[in-house]
């Protein structure tokens, strides 16, 4: 019997839209930092269904999702070791973010004011978005 080969998890982050600017947790477990709200996706879960969970948990906002920005599945994209490949939305949400689940807190950061300490690919990820925003382009297909 032959065995299945690894495969990179799958995984799902949101921009979420909110006040002028966007929304990040900080991180309560290793690496320990700002981040999108995200998380894995279960098994029998759809991505865009996994992508407002995850939001609803880390942040305490119901996600109206309104672009799929880019899949980022550079194996080295997760500090931890572990070969993920995110599904990154863009969405819009109203009211005060709160920090739930493994998010010790959530906050509304203005785009020019962004902490330093973002953690993973997300620099990349904020980056490719504000680059949608200003030119209408898309990030590359090989994120």
């Amino acid at each position: 019997m032959t065995s299945m080969p690894e495969t990179p998890l799958l995984t799902t982050d949101v921009i979420i839209e909110l006040e002028g600017g966007i929304v990040l947790i900080r991180r309560r477990n290793p690496p320990l930092g700002w981040a999108l709200p995200g998380g894995f996706v279960d098994r029998g879960e759809a991505v865009a269904a996994a992508a407002r969970r995850e939001a609803k948990e880390e942040t305490g906002l119901d996600v109206e999702l309104t672009v799929l920005l880019g899949v980022y599945s550079d194996p080295k994209r997760d500090p931890r070791g572990l070969s993920t490949a995110s599904v990154v939305f863009v969405g819009r949400a109203s009211g005060v973010p709160a920090g739930g689940d493994d998010a010790a807190a959530a906050q509304v950061f203005a785009l020019d004011a962004l902490p330093a300490d973002i953690v993973f690919d997300h620099p990349t990820i904020i980056a490719d978005y504000l680059q949608l925003l200003a030119t209408g382009r898309r990030p590359p297909l090989d994120r």
